[in-house]
């Protein structure tokens, strides 16, 4: 699908953005194998989402969605899960397949994952590596993994030592840790560093050393409300407020990033629901200006990078981003993504190999972009951070693969129009 956007002269007021999607992936699987029923409010029925439902509904179980967009899950202890009936199709969710990964290799049955042409794409050995450790049978059958063969067995606890970033891989051996004889230790390179839902919610949901349905309440998720936040300090004169946003400190460094920036953001009304912090963003129109983003901030707004990068563009001096290789196993590689598009926009922008230098060039009273015809790279995060920049931009552009924010964040497109 292709979108025609025009440059916007201003952007204010109130919105809402969909729920927490990597928080209604973990809420879905925990659901599955607790005790009774697990009652999700604000789930976001994103393309990824909806492949993880898909997963577990072959997989034996009963999940409904009702009209209001809660969903219910009703979930059948940790052995309920039962032989698929055909390969498992994760779509385009790296989440579902890791996540599934760990679930499903201490399981007493066979089963195999496989995704779309991206996914097979995407590095698995982060995941099967730790997972074969606790004696998993994995058998690969592409050339960065996908698909998966995955042979129930019987598993042992491990200390493991995470020699990356990633939450997902974290998740995957907690899952399987779930089935492993003896305790499974995992050992961050530097604690509060990457995402702890996984660890929130079974804190939540375990009652008496047993995992029990419970409600999940999604707050909304922080990476969409990371493009609104851009625009919001790029074309906002009386104020953009984004309510109920998850405002969890491992998701959160693009406000430390953007404030470093001279971003006008402020967090209102926070509040501790299941031991998720959520509240209200206020951001209005600012002058940015360049720094340089590297160290422990990056793993803290990873996903954010893409539309950091566009208000780099309109920043005053230059921005260097470091640190960040891992944007290149995304859905796309998203340092070439953002280089090639905003490149065409007539943004000074050269990749490196862990990042980008921007050289920013503040408008006054014209923008500094000009329109033109872009390219999602079949990515949500990059279609969602050029539409902003296309709104912020002089003339008109045309995105092509605008479909792909339907993965996270479907109405997206309705809200900037």
């Amino acid at each position: 699908m292709n979108k025609m956007i025009s440059q916007r002269e201003e952007f204010n007021g109130e919105i809402f953005v969909p729920g927490d999607k990597s928080i209604s992936h973990r809420a879905l699987i925990l659901g599955a194998i607790a005790e009774g029923v697990t009652e999700i409010e604000g789930f976001l029925a994103g393309e990824d989402c909806l492949a993880t439902i898909s997963c577990l509904r072959q997989l034996g179980m009963k999940v409904d969605i009702n009209a209001s967009g809660s969903v219910r899950v009703h979930g059948k202890g940790l052995r309920g899960l039962s032989t698929p009936n055909g390969v498992l199709d994760c779509g385009n969710s790296g989440t579902t397949a890791r996540l599934l990964c760990g679930l499903l290799a201490g399981q007493n049955f066979d089963s195999v994952l496989d995704g779309d042409e991206s996914l097979r794409k995407r590095p698995m050995a982060r995941v099967i590596e730790p997972l074969r450790l606790m004696g998993a049978q994995i058998t690969v059958g592409g050339d960065q993994g996908m698909p998966l063969r995955i042979c129930g067995s019987h598993l042992r606890g491990i200390h493991y030592k995470m020699p990356i970033y990633s939450a997902q891989v974290k998740t995957a051996i907690i899952l399987a840790g779930l089935y492993a004889d003896d305790k499974t230790i995992v050992e961050e390179i530097n604690e509060g560093l990457t995402r702890n839902h996984t660890e929130l919610m079974l804190n939540h949901m375990t009652e008496n050393g047993t995992l029990v349905g419970k409600k999940i309440v999604v707050p909304g998720d922080f990476s969409s409300a990371a493009f609104f936040i851009v625009l919001g300090l790029l074309k906002s004169d009386k104020g953009l407020v984004i309510r109920n946003v998850g405002l969890n400190p491992t998701r959160t460094g693009l406000l430390d990033a953007l404030r470093a920036m001279g971003g006008d953001i402020k967090t209102q009304n926070v509040q501790s629901i299941w031991g998720e912090d959520v509240g209200d963003i206020f951001v209005s129109k600012s002058r940015l200006n360049g720094i340089v983003l590297q160290g422990d901030i990056v793993p803290l707004m990873i996903d954010e990078i893409p539309i950091f990068a566009v208000a780099a563009a309109f920043a005053q001096g230059e921005t260097i981003i470091k640190d960040a290789a891992e944007l290149m196993l995304k859905e796309s590689n998203r340092i070439v993504a953002m280089t090639m598009e905003l490149g065409k926009m007539g943004v000074d922008i050269a990749a490196t190999n862990d990042g980008m230098i921007i050289k920013g060039a503040a408008g006054g009273e014209t923008s500094p972009l000009r329109g033109a015809i872009l390219d999602s790279h079949g990515d949500h995060r990059v279609a969602m951070s050029l539409a902003i920049a296309a709104l912020c931009a002089d003339g008109k552009s045309v995105l092509h693969g605008a479909h792909w924010a339907n993965v996270s964040f479907p109405n997206f497109f309705d809200i900037i129009s």
